[in-house]
C-alpha cells in the first residue's frame, strides 16, 4: 500500500493505494501515530485508489475516529469505490463514519 500525505491547514489529507489489510494497516497506524503526535487536525481519507479494505484496516479507522472524537475535530472518508463502501455499509461503519 502506498500513503500520499498532504497538509493544508489543519486538515491533513491521506490518499491509500491498494490494499488496505493485516499486512499494511501497522503502516497506516503508524502514519496516524505521528499525525496525531502534533496538533489536532482534521482527517480526510482519499480512498479512490483503495482496493479493498480488511477487519485490520477497519480496526486503524475505527481507533482514528475514537481520536478525533476525543480531539474535537473531523474526519471524514472521501472517494471510496462501491466494494468498499459496501463493507463500511455491512460492518456498520457508515453509521459512525462520513463517508461521501
Amino acid at each position: 500500500m502506498k500513503i500520499t500525505k498532504n497538509t493544508s491547514g489543519n486538515t491533513t489529507t491521506l490518499a491509500l493505494q491498494g490494499r488496505l489489510d493485516t499486512v499494511t494497516s501497522t503502516q497506516l497506524a503508524n502514519e496516524l501515530s505521528a499525525i496525531f503526535e502534533g496538533e489536532a487536525v482534521n482527517l480526510v481519507f482519499d480512498f479512490a485508489a483503495l482496493d479493498y479494505i480488511s477487519s485490520a484496516g477497519l480496526r486503524v479507522l475505527l481507533t482514528a475516529q475514537k481520536k478525533v472524537n476525543v480531539l474535537g475535530t473531523e474526519m471524514k472518508i472521501i472517494g471510496a469505490n462501491e466494494t468498499v463502501k459496501e463493507v463500511f455499509n455491512i460492518t456498520g461503519f457508515s453509521g459512525i463514519m462520513i463517508i461521501n
